[in-house]
């Protein structure tokens, strides 16, 4: 089965091209053709995501990723086509909130071979709604003009089978895996812990009450004076001072680490460290690199203590990290050293580091297990849903 996928959730513009094969028990996947634009260069002057600059940013980025993804799949053919009143009409009333995209659409289009897939697949949410509008209406142009069914994608389930998928020079290959599933799902929009127990079926297990840790990273990052995105800043301030460390003169508290439930809480975690800069004063170099690590270290107890909870209610064969901030070296670092100490029957799945960010590439790998049981989107009626739940 071939697969478009297109993921505009947030800051990062992809379409990917895969080619699949196999179930859930054994499943193997040909990365034919990928295209991403990242726009971090461009919000990091406002500090974070600004809703309406990423919408902009999509519209004028589908098209050229779509030709490109299709071209490095060797799928994009010349061909003089020409479309209807009806359908032109149907698509520029799906795309009119983006003239330009409509445009853009049109001219490439009637100048393609349809290209050979069997399926659309698209991230349908969560994410910023005015963002993942753009991507869906135009899969949904693309499947009227194409006649191909589509996949409505939760960005989330993304993420953890991207972390499911293992890698060779050739392929990824999701097999021999073995339920329950536990994923531990950390961006800048979400903390949370879901426990696949069936097959694509999932169950809230915990979640932040307050603050995604992504989000905490940033608003640590901001008020340190760090530039944005935060996290990775953090990250390589706390690194530098493992390196060189010799004492730690901060302490911040791990929120809600020891009570009863495997909810989060970040909030409590910011404040400590806002009153701690308004007490100490401008912090030195060095200092920074010490509160750094201080809060990533704060941070990766909490969600350590949290997963291993889970954990051990759950009975979980294997552990899964997804999202933006499992890429965050230390991170990684532990959950591999306590998941070997503490629960060395636990398989731990951690995403390879070009897959931790939003990309195409799980969207089509979740997909394609919806598109093989036929669970298609009617494209008159799905929409997009920038507060999706995958529980």
């Amino acid at each position: 089965m071939k697969l478009l996928a297109i993921e505009t959730s947030c800051d990062e513009t992809a379409v990917a091209i895969l080619e699949g094969m196999g179930d859930e028990t054994s499943a193997r996947f040909r990365i034919r053709g990928n295209a991403l634009l990242s726009q971090i260069e461009i919000h990091r002057e406002f500090g974070g995501v600004f809703p309406a600059v990423a919408k902009r940013e999509h519209a004028k980025n589908l098209v050229p990723l779509l030709e490109a993804a299709l071209a490095e799949a060797e799928l994009l053919k010349e061909d003089t086509q020409s479309f209807s009143d009806e359908v032109r009409n149907q698509v520029s009333a799906l795309l009119e909130r983006e003239p330009e995209l409509d445009e853009a659409f049109f001219a490439s289009l009637r100048e393609m071979e349809k290209p050979d897939i069997d399926c659309i697949c698209v991230t349908a949410g969560p994410g910023l709604a005015p963002a993942l509008w753009v991507g869906v209406n135009f899969a949904k142009a693309l499947s009227l003009v194409w006649d191909v069914p589509i996949v409505a994608v939760n960005h989330m389930e993304g993420h953890i089978l991207s972390a499911l998928a293992q890698s060779d020079a050739e392929e990824l290959r999701i097999e021999g895996l073995q339920l329950p599933i536990l994923a531990l799902l950390i961006s800048g929009g979400h903390t949370e812990l879901v426990l696949m127990k069936e097959w694509l079926s999932y169950e809230l297990i915990g979640q932040t009450k307050d603050d995604a840790v992504g989000e905490a990273f940033d608003k640590v990052a901001r008020m340190m004076g760090l530039p944005y995105p935060g996290g990775p800043e953090i990250s390589k301030l706390a690194e530098q001072d493992r390196e060189d460390f010799s004492t730690m003169p901060f302490s911040l508290p791990r929120p809600m680490m020891n009570d009863a439930t495997c909810d989060f809480s970040f909030s409590g975690l910011k404040t400590a460290v806002l009153y701690l800069i308004k007490e100490h004063g401008e912090l030195s170099e060095i200092e920074k690199d010490q509160l750094s690590r201080e809060f990533e270290d704060a941070v990766t107890d909490v969600l350590w203590a949290k997963t291993s909870k889970a954990l051990e209610e759950t009975g979980a064969s294997t552990l899964v990290l997804g999202g933006g901030v499992s890429a965050n070296t230390h991170i990684r670092r532990v959950f591999m050293e306590k998941v070997a100490q503490q629960h060395p029957q636990v398989a731990l799945r951690i995403p390879a580091n070009e897959l931790t960010t939003d990309n195409a590439v799980m969207i089509g790998l979740a997909g394609y297990f919806h598109a093989l049981k036929k669970e298609f989107a009617d494209p008159a009626r799905f929409e997009a849903n920038g507060n999706l739940s995958l529980a």
